[in-house]
């Protein structure tokens, strides 16, 4: 029979953190998936404990690795499943029935992306990313790698992370499997995991890598979108200031008005929405 989904977790001598994730995947209601734990040769006891755990993991590992996208390309190696969800060290599932009511909907798609809790001293928000991507949603920001089921055999068309990348690997793949390779994506509005802002690439500069990533696939109009995106920021900043002066001439009402049927072509729907329904205008 078929393995529907493989768990990723990689982790390296955080062995509270260890015991969070896996606690999180193993009291699961349902348990048709593999789960694959790599651990980077830990000295804090989380060999230790995945020992203790064998009966539930599928496959673990505890050597020395090259870092965290050398550790997760193991992990796609050994892994069976159709679908890969990465689900690091410290960070779990949201609840103990979000598979049992969710994975009936891994099919099809190369990409699907639930919700994602996130928590910072005590505080969480819900991160949800738009149900059609365009460019500027990766450029500036990311999919929510624990919340984010990738088809296996998407590695094999975009190729494994890049190792010679620290903290924007994922985001690489993303932007790659969406934007060269044009893959499928689908958009769950289900909560499907949590994670804690105390990881790498939450505390450290990754613009950057982000640069590098650019230059390298898209060089020859990065220029003109890096324009775009800031033309847009002074346009969001500014609207509501420029269309008030508009407004003091016939002329400038016209003008307002073509300024707005503008700004929703280039701007989207839901950002005319915004300006609609505000009470500057």
């Amino acid at each position: 029979m078929k393995t529907v989904l493989s768990i990723i977790t990689i982790n390296y001598n955080n062995l509270g953190g260890l015991m969070t994730t896996v606690s999180s995947v193993k009291n699961q209601t349902w348990q048709g998936f593999e789960y694959i734990v790599i651990d980077g040769g830990s000295s804090d006891g989380s060999k230790e404990y995945l020992e203790s755990q064998t009966q539930f993991l599928d496959i673990w590992v505890s050597e020395k690795d090259s870092g965290i996208y050398n550790a997760m390309n193991k992990g796609i190696k050994l892994a069976k499943g159709e679908y890969l969800l990465f689900l690091n060290s410290g960070d779990h599932l949201f609840n103990e029935k979000v598979l049992e009511q969710n994975f009936d909907k891994l099919k099809q798609k190369d990409l699907i992306c639930f919700n994602l809790q996130m928590v910072r001293n005590g505080f969480s928000k819900i991160a949800a990313s738009p149900a059609s991507l365009c460019f500027s949603d990766i450029y500036t920001s990311s999919l929510p790698h624990p919340a984010t089921f990738i088809k296996k055999e998407l590695f094999s068309t975009v190729g494994l992370y890049d190792e010679g990348l620290r903290i924007v690997s994922d985001w690489k793949f993303f932007l790659l499997a969406l934007f060269k390779f044009n893959c499928s994506y689908l958009k769950i509005d289900e909560t499907i995991a949590t994670f804690y802002l105390d990881g790498i690439s939450s505390v450290e500069d990754y613009s950057e890598e982000r640069k590098l990533v650019m230059k390298e696939y898209f060089d020859r109009f990065i220029f003109d979108y890096e324009d775009f995106i800031e033309n847009r920021k002074f346009v969001n900043t500014n609207r509501f200031a420029m269309l008030k002066e508009m407004e003091k001439t016939t002329f400038g009402k016209k003008l307002g008005s073509l300024f707005l049927r503008s700004y929703v072509i280039l701007f989207s729907k839901k950002k005319l929405n915004d300006v609609l329904n505000s009470k500057n205008i």
